[in-house]
């Protein structure tokens, strides 16, 4: 069989919706992530999040990259970087809930955080922080000087 054509890939961008919020610090970060946490399931089974901004840190928007169970969450930076990439983003930040109400990092948030960091620059895309949530409070590594 012969094949003479070759796909074409269109993409569209759109801005339907607004931009109105702005990441001032980490606590502006976790209290914008809280709301897309299912706040019943925070305490219960990890996900993890991306949020994209703008040149003026302005959201463009937020993905779920992963759901997953009780103890860890697959994270796939192909997805997280593709998200950055459609909405033109100039910087992001990511966010996973830790179940257990424990906000120290584990060994596994650090690796994976670097990674994303590394390819993220190969993008000249900034990633600014990783935040861990709890239903009550959070866990900043920018703040904490490990990003």
């Amino acid at each position: 069989m012969k094949y003479n054509i070759v796909n074409e890939i269109k993409l569209i961008y759109t801005r339907k919706g607004n931009t109105e919020k702005e990441v001032i610090n980490s606590q502006d970060a976790a209290d914008i992530f809280r709301e897309h946490f299912d706040a019943d399931q925070i305490d219960y089974r990890e996900a993890f999040y991306s949020m994209y901004m703008n040149q003026a840190n302005k959201v463009l928007g937020i993905q779920k990259i992963s759901e997953s169970g009780i103890t860890s969450s697959l994270v796939d930076i192909r997805i997280i970087m593709q998200g950055a990439l459609l909405c033109n983003a100039v910087s992001f930040i990511i966010a996973h809930n830790h179940p257990s109400g424990n906000l120290a990092p584990s060994r596994e948030d650090i690796n994976i955080t670097q990674k994303i960091k590394e390819a993220a620059q190969l993008l000249n895309i900034n990633l600014l922080d990783h935040c861990i949530i709890t239903s009550m409070d959070s866990f900043s590594f920018a703040d904490e000087g490990i990003l």
